[in-house]
């Protein structure tokens, strides 16, 4: 487990990913989980209709069924996230016309993105995790946006770049000049270490805030984002995860596609498992935790996605996480699709880890209550078989095909409905999405996204149960995400004295 730390202390010379043999290594892969998945069970359909006369309407009612138990999530989380959970008082007086509406909102927690009014916020701190040889483009670009945009506090707001480098770099000259300039910046040189978690559990012996935000490198934050954060916390959260947005979402294709499927994931599914059963996960960045038990829970460094790790043992030992989707912070989303493959492998990796170790402790659990622990066994050992079971359908529908020459379920009730009420979820899903996200994105986003849903979700399944074939056969390595520079940091370079050798 160690290698995949490894891997991170790459220069960007080797961070290119997908040469000639990946690309045949991982094709070999696609066509073998093809023949295990849909063609070894064609046949075997195939000659049990033609030879055995076996019936196989139970299998595809039973596949059905699941179908359904995921249609019925999505309508469930789409009708609870039409309304946000937000912890504030009411902005408005009671003589106002829509005063009950609005005590009625208040009551059911549910304010929209009124900003938090309450008592004087403590000391904060950043912590901006990076793997610098990486993300020398695009650091100055964030630590300016946090140390000028950001709404302080009273009390102070402290910024901690915790750091990891194989070499000298003369960007870390930089940094230097920089917290010269502002003493509340403080660019922190990990020794040692070779992952984001080990820079943040460093990061967490010399934190001064009472609330700290952990943030990826190329992370900006809204300039409210404590002062909605700390509401939470001031009423009895430990941690509250916020909203990711993507910054270079008109850069290409993909990067809508990302930008449109973050909305779906944290403006909705987030934001609605937190209303229906009060639970949700830190996703890596934006996350506002009391510092107290962050330095308690703290990263184990040897996990592919170390976050929901943490996210798990926060919630084992009965802290309290709450989605607010008000707190944005925007970020760059992998541009190509190398990067993207690479980096959603690891993500179902990483879940398909957790699973395995924390699924059994989620029932066993005395701090969830039934509800929270049907939603993690969703969010767990669900989302790990879904992919692989709900393609099962294709070999009923071609071994039937190859029988009878014709494809023939709509005499069914159950089935015709089924169908239709899955093929209708998605739809409600993505217009609940577009009402919360067409501020954000043009409504083409949205039409794109729902025209090109089956390409873009076969994609991701494929690299789902490519992460499985990996993962059983020991392959967890970590692959860098490669960073690009950005128009901004021409004049950062110029405002902080950049070498011309620091750039990429």
């Amino acid at each position: 487990m160690q290698t995949k730390n490894k891997k991170c202390d790459r220069t960007n010379a080797g961070l290119s990913v997908f040469n000639l043999s990946d690309r045949w290594q991982t094709a070999s892969k696609l066509i073998f989980i093809n023949v295990l998945l849909i063609g070894l069970p064609t046949i075997i359909c195939y000659y049990s209709l033609q030879l055995g006369g076996i019936s196989l309407t139970w299998l595809h009612f039973s596949l059905v069924a699941l179908y359904l138990s995921s249609a019925v999530m999505l309508i469930a989380e789409s009708t609870a996230a039409v309304s946000r959970r937000f912890a504030s008082q009411s902005r408005f007086s009671p003589s106002q016309p829509n005063s009950f509406k609005r005590r009625l909102k208040k009551s059911l927690g549910v304010q929209g993105a009124e900003l938090p009014e309450g008592q004087p916020l403590p000391r904060c701190s950043f912590i901006v995790a990076a793997y610098l040889p990486n993300e020398q483009t695009i650091i100055l670009e964030t630590i300016d946006h946090l140390l000028n945009r950001i709404h302080q506090p009273e009390a102070g707001l402290e910024v901690i770049l915790a750091y990891n480098t194989p070499v000298v770099l003369p960007i870390e000259q930089t940094l230097v000049r920089l917290a010269r300039k502002y003493p509340n910046f403080r660019p922190y040189r990990v020794e040692g270490s070779h992952s984001k978690a080990e820079n943040i559990n460093a990061a967490l012996n010399i934190v001064t805030g009472e609330i700290t935000c952990i943030l990826d490198a190329d992370h900006h934050p809204a300039p409210d984002c404590f002062e909605r954060a700390g509401r939470w916390i001031a009423n009895g959260y430990d941690v509250v995860q916020g909203r990711n947005m993507i910054r270079n979402r008109s850069e290409n294709l993909l990067t809508r596609l990302v930008a449109v499927e973050f909305e779906s994931i944290y403006g909705v599914s987030h934001s609605a498992k937190s209303l229906m059963v009060d639970t949700a996960l830190f996703g890596g960045s934006n996350g506002y935790w009391r510092t107290s038990v962050l330095q308690q829970v703290r990263f184990n460094p040897t996990m592919l996605t170390e976050d929901i790790d943490a996210s798990i043992r926060t919630l084992l030992h009965g802290y309290r996480i709450v989605h607010d989707r008000s707190i944005t912070v925007t970020e760059l989303a992998p541009n190509h699709i190398s990067a993207f493959w690479s980096q959603r492998k690891r993500w179902s990796q990483g879940w398909l880890e957790v699973s395995l170790r924390y699924q059994k402790r989620f029932w066993k659990s005395p701090q969830l209550t039934f509800g929270q622990k049907l939603i993690w066994t969703h969010l767990l050992y669900y989302r790990e078989l879904f992919p692989i079971l709900s393609v099962q359908i294709l070999p009923i529908v071609f071994s039937s095909w190859l029988l009878t020459g014709t494809i023939n379920f709509t005499d069914n009730a159950f089935l015709l409905s089924a169908t239709v009420i899955t093929f209708l979820s998605s739809v409600y899903k993505l217009l609940v999405t577009a009402k919360i996200g067409y501020h954000h994105y043009p409504r083409y986003y949205f039409l794109q996204y729902a025209l090109l849903t089956p390409v873009y979700s076969l994609l991701k399944n494929m690299i789902a149960v490519v992460a499985l074939y990996d993962h059983l056969h020991g392959k967890t390595e970590w692959v860098v995400t490669p960073r690009e520079a950005t128009p901004a940091v021409a004049n950062l370079e110029k405002v902080y004295g950049l070498p011309e050798t620091a750039r990429l």
